[in-house]
């Protein structure tokens, strides 16, 4: 699917996502922390890949026997989520820098993640492993 990179999408970006996944046989557990995951990186893109400028997004869902991944690609600015640290979640809230939250979120919540830049376009790929026997296992 494509759609305009703007907040207002956002349910229907998770609603395609979901469906997908339920196509797949996601479990109910893997599935939400990859649609949280699917928003933080789609909220991320709306916020900041197109500064103010109009932009597009576009997702792809696959499946195969080893597992279920979200492809995601804009055309903004150049940035490699991946190359940011974790957030340090050992200060306390008040001490704690603003933001990374989200990253940390995506690389927690799935099974293995990646980003390139290719043709002009950020892709950041989110992946799930389904355990040997299928995706209900």
């Amino acid at each position: 699917m494509t759609c305009r990179a703007h907040i207002d999408n956002l349910d229907e970006v998770i609603g395609f996502v979901e469906a997908r996944a339920d196509r797949f046989g996601l479990d109910d557990k893997k599935k939400f922390g990859l649609l949280v995951a699917v928003e933080e990186a789609f909220v991320n893109i709306c916020r900041y890949a197109y500064q103010g400028a109009e932009g597009e997004v576009t997702l792809a869902c696959t499946g195969d026997p080893d597992g279920f991944a979200v492809e995601i690609v804009d055309q903004g600015i150049s940035f490699d989520l991946l190359s940011l640290p974790d957030p340090d979640i050992t200060a306390g809230i008040l001490e704690r820098e603003i933001g990374g939250l989200g990253v940390a979120f995506i690389r927690k919540l799935t099974d293995e993640v990646s980003y390139r830049r290719q043709g002009g376009q950020n892709i950041l790929r989110m992946a799930l492993h389904v355990p040997p026997g299928g995706a209900e296992a």
